[in-house]
């Protein structure tokens, strides 16, 4: 049996029914300029260090919107359906991705400072209005738009810093910040079970601001760009690239993926309480699900570069399908297996940040890159949009008790996790064919 490798970038104008693959991607970036990357070095390192800690805040946000929904279903917004509650999460979601796909082009024409800057004060503004909000539209417009306008001008500059320094290692140092947004969900979560209580939700809020406004003002300090500013820079968005028929597969089951995320990340915080599950280990899943998804942002991308890119997303797509109908949706008041769905939902979805992106770009150019990685995240920001407050929406169906009932939503999510798997499959099978191929 023959396996072939063809886990390098495979360039659109090549004959992919042969099997055969291009060079080293990483030779292949080193042609791209003139450009020399210090790939190290203290200074390198502190531009890691200061990205990752403009994420903590940032993608630690996100991560926590469980614990934030459950609080607001059963306090401020009591009176709305979940589906309601969901827009304001959405809305954040889609701010962060499609500003990203905004803000990148921003930061290559006009550097750091004019986005990190004014990105940072608004967040921490965002989380200083929604300690005191009470009103629907007041968590709308102050965390949704300003904080996920914000959010994307502190995020993407922090990732984009890096590529300024790391060429041979930016998968490493990338990885390395990534991590951060793990770290967040897992601190965030902690600090509202623990504050809320004895100190109030406002006061739990606050302290997450005080906090975040410290990892802004040290990422301010470390951050710095080195490549040349380009003021001819334009968009990043060609909807004409989808007529390419892998990419268009692949830019689907991204889609999917990040649509699936959201509804465990969102709903089993109030699907454990709603099972009897006590608040304080209820708002402390979404700390599990976080810890363990930081080991699964590495291991799995460890194995990714041996055992091929579209294999591993193929693989974890496949097992959220699993683990999602076989163990969250049988859990019901089962406490342990609600906990070890956290733990193994964690891991195995781990990837949608880690690889998805290296995908992109495995199947694109170098110098298409930036416009395909845009395009994908521009469609990934809609899906977003919509998937919880769809979610939200079949918890309305309820029981004969009256409580929601969670079987539909949870359904929907391994369904979508299924479909990714496919699409993962046939955007590989149009790429290198249906054999055992590295790839």
């Amino acid at each position: 049996m023959n396996l072939k490798v063809c886990n390098d970038v495979v360039l659109p104008s090549q004959h992919v029914s042969t099997g055969e693959c291009v060079g080293d991607p990483m030779n292949e970036m080193k042609q791209d300029g003139d450009q020399v990357f210090p790939d190290g070095g203290w200074r390198a390192w502190s531009v890691v260090l200061g990205s990752w800690c403009a994420m903590v805040p940032s993608f630690g946000l996100m991560n926590t919107i469980g614990v934030f929904e459950a609080w607001l279903a059963d306090h401020q917004l009591r009176d709305y359906s979940k589906a309601s509650i969901g827009w304001i999460f959405s809305l954040y979601m889609f701010f962060l991705y499609f500003g990203s796909v905004q803000v990148g082009p921003l930061f290559d024409a006009h550097g750091l400072a004019p986005l990190l800057i004014p990105g940072c004060v608004g967040l921490i503004a965002s989380l200083m209005i929604f300690s005191v909000a009470e009103e629907y539209y007041q968590f709308m417009l102050g965390f949704s738009v300003l904080g996920g306008i914000s959010s994307s001008m502190v995020f993407t500059p922090s990732v984009a810093c890096i590529a300024h320094w790391f060429l041979r290692s930016r998968a490493l140092a990338t990885g390395i910040a990534a991590t951060a947004g793990g770290i967040g969900g897992i601190i965030f979560p902690v600090l509202i079970s623990n504050l809320a209580d004895s100190l109030g939700f406002p006061w739990a809020i606050r302290t997450i601001g005080f906090i975040s406004a410290a990892f802004c003002c040290l990422s301010v300090a470390l951050l710095r760009t080195r490549v040349p500013l380009n003021s001819a820079q334009k968009g990043r968005v060609d909807i004409r690239s989808l007529r390419e028929l892998r990419f268009s597969l692949l830019t689907a089951a991204i889609v999917l993926i990040d649509f699936a995320l959201l509804i465990p990340l969102t709903y089993l915080p109030s699907y454990a309480r709603s099972h009897g599950m006590g608040d304080t280990l209820a708002y402390n899943l979404s700390s599990i699900l976080n810890a363990s998804s930081i080991i699964g942002r590495v291991v799995p991308g460890y194995f990714a570069d041996r055992l091929g890119r579209f294999n591993i997303m193929v693989i974890t797509s496949f097992i959220c399908s699993i683990v999602t109908l076989a163990l969250w949706l049988p859990s019901k008041s089962n406490q342990a297996a609600i906990l070890a769905f956290a733990v193994l939902f964690g891991f195995w979805s781990g990837t949608a940040i880690s690889l998805a992106p290296v995908c992109v770009a495995q199947i694109s150019k170098t110098e298409d890159f930036g416009t395909r990685y845009g395009t994908t995240y521009c469609l990934v920001s809609i899906g977003t949009l919509i998937a919880i407050p769809i979610a939200g929406e079949l918890l309305k169906v309820q029981t004969s008790t009256g409580q929601d009932n969670y079987t539909g939503l949870i359904i929907l999510c391994g369904l979508v996790y299924s479909c990714a798997c496919v699409l993962f499959v046939l955007s590989r099978g149009v790429s290198v064919g249906w054999g055992l191929t590295v790839f």
